[in-house]
Formats: C-alpha cells, sequence, structure tokens
C-alpha cells in the first residue's frame, strides 16, 4: 500500500494567516500514526511569486524526503527555480520533473502555467516531456500525472473560465498510457472529484481558503472554512481510494 498527502493553493504570502493555515496541515501530517509515504503539493505555493514567499515554502518543505511539487498560476517560475529547485539560470521554460518512490510509483509533476494568466495549458515541451517519461517507465509501474489546473469543467464558473484549455490533447496521450493511475490538480480551492481520459480527477482543497459553489452562496470565496487535503491509498492492485480531510487551523 502506498499512502500519499496531496496539498494544494498554500498561497504563502509572508503574512500570519497564510503561514498559520499551512503549518497547521503539515503539523496534522507530522502527527500521523501512520507516515505518508509521499506529499503532492500542487501549486499556488507563492502568493505573489516572490524569492521571499518560497524562503518560506523552503522551510515548510525542510526535511521531507518524498514532497514533491508543481507550480500554479501565482508562482513565478524564475523565483521558484531559483528558492526551491537551487537552480539559478533564470530559465522562463516550463518545470516538468520525474519523482520515483523505491519500488513504488511514479510521479510526474507537470507545469501547466502560462506566465502572467490564470488559466493553463499543457504546452508541446511538457506534452512531449509526459509523453517521453511514461514511455521509458517500466509497464508495471504506476504513475500519477499531477499539475495545477483541472482539465475539466467543476461546475464553478470563476475556476471553469481559468482551467486546462486544450485537454483532448493530454488525454489523447494518456490513452497510450494505461499506467497511469490518476491525473491529481489544484487550483479549484475545493476538494472535488470526477474523471478524465477514462482515470480519476481528483482536486485537493485550498490550505489559504475554500471556493464555493454557485448553489451554495453568492459569494465567491470563503476565507474562513478550515484548510483541507487529500489522502490517496495505491492498493497493490492499483486500485485508488481517497479520502478527503479538513485541519483545524
Amino acid at each position: 500500500m502506498t499512502l500519499l498527502a496531496h496539498v494544494s493553493d498554500l498561497h504563502l504570502d509572508g503574512g500570519e494567516r497564510a503561514t498559520r493555515r499551512a503549518e497547521s496541515v503539515f503539523d496534522y501530517l507530522d502527527a500521523l500514526r501512520r507516515p505518508v509515504d509521499a506529499i503532492l503539493v500542487t501549486g499556488d505555493i507563492a502568493d505573489h511569486g516572490a524569492p521571499s514567499e518560497y524562503e518560506e515554502a523552503a522551510k515548510l518543505f525542510a526535511g521531507r524526503d518524498h514532497l514533491f511539487h508543481c507550480p500554479g498560476n501565482h508562482d513565478r517560475r524564475p523565483a521558484y527555480r531559483a528558492v526551491l529547485l537551487g537552480d539559478h539560470s533564470g530559465s522562463d521554460g516550463p518545470i516538468n520533473r520525474l519523482h520515483r518512490l523505491d519500488a513504488g510509483p511514479a510521479f510526474l509533476l507537470c507545469d501547466s502555467t502560462i506566465p502572467g494568466r490564470a488559466d493553463g495549458v499543457l504546452t508541446d515541451e511538457t506534452l512531449d516531456w509526459i509523453r517521453a517519461t511514461l514511455t521509458a517507465l517500466p509497464d508495471d509501474v504506476p504513475a500519477f500525472v499531477a499539475f495545477h489546473h483541472p482539465p475539466v469543467t467543476l461546475h464553478q464558473p470563476y475556476i471553469d473560465d481559468i482551467r486546462l484549455a486544450s485537454a483532448e490533447r493530454l488525454a489523447d496521450l494518456l490513452a497510450d498510457h494505461p499506467q497511469v493511475v490518476a491525473v491529481l490538480t489544484g487550483h479549484a480551492h475545493t476538494a472535488a472529484a470526477s474523471t478524465f481520459a477514462g482515470r480519476p480527477l481528483l482536486v485537493a482543497p485550498g490550505v489559504v481558503s475554500t471556493l464555493l459553489l454557485p448553489w451554495e452562496s453568492e459569494r465567491v470565496v470563503d476565507h474562513d472554512l478550515p484548510p483541507g487535503l487529500a489522502f490517496h491509498v495505491l492498493d497493490e492492485d492499483q486500485r485508488l481510494t481517497t479520502h478527503y480531510r479538513v485541519v483545524s487551523a
């Protein structure tokens, strides 16, 4: 059994509120009776993409060997690279990284951001990387593809307007790679489960805030509801189970 924690949308900004909420989620994970095998963070780590915000994130992530992350639309690639990855090249290209647990699943953490925009896309470069990476993996290694922007309508107009564009290109790619167990995203600030390309599509709740659904309220966001996270449990037969939790902040 592989136990994964999935968090998203920390929006660290140097303020006490965002820091407290993020710390409460990681303190909760640290106190589990059984530690998770990996933590996945699907974007919007920083709120403005400032180096100081990534320095705060680096402290929060320190000592967590199996913490894997990708950028969101609030992140800025050069500062993200410099502080979190130690890459001072100043490159503004997509940040795509493969991680593998020992004798366990592979995680493709992909960059779906468009610099300067809130909506997302997987560029030709990123799609080529996903294809090549999945092709190079042994067929018996389960894989998760994770990025920030959900590729389907979630029935919240605000977030649907800034979801992933051209999602059918990813769906066509995944059709050739049955070892992909699920697609994991963030961005929506709401716990959600759907399907995409015949796989589970699992959206992590927001840490900093919660998006309200149109049948709940005329308001778009609630800053008082508690932060949340998802647990994904992958059995030996590659059956995936997801649980969602909220955490007292």
